[in-house]
């Protein structure tokens, strides 16, 4: 399922806190995005559209949950992102990102661990 960066910001909220309504995205998206209510209650019928989003009536209002599973977008956001850009693997993405001096020390350590633990 294909969602839009500003769809993605919905989402981050309802993975955050659920379930949520149109008034209460609205409170925590709106402002830093310099969005309406009106375009947040856009989004949210793009997500219920797309069954990325699921809602409930709750009285006069609907309360919103995610369907999708922040796991499963994120799996396949970066497997889209590798796919594009580097051919489906990982490894030149590594090397773009340290040849440009993105990765630190931190990072390096990080990944060194993660490797340790595939090796036999």
């Amino acid at each position: 399922m294909k969602i839009s960066t500003a769809e993605s910001v919905v989402m981050g909220a309802l993975w955050t806190r659920e379930p949520l309504s149109a008034e209460d995205i609205t409170a925590q998206v709106a402002e830093g995005q310099g969005w309406s209510e009106a375009t947040v209650k856009t989004l949210i019928n793009r997500l219920l559209n797309k069954g990325a989003i699921g809602a409930e009536r709750d009285g006069r209002r609907y309360l919103y949950r995610p369907l999708l599973a922040r796991d499963a977008w994120l799996e396949a956001e970066s497997q889209g992102l590798l796919d594009r850009l580097f051919d489906g693997r990982l490894a030149p993405l590594v090397s773009h990102f340290s040849e440009k001096g993105a990765l630190t020390a931190e990072d390096i350590a990080e990944l060194k661990k993660l490797i340790e633990g595939f090796e036999p």
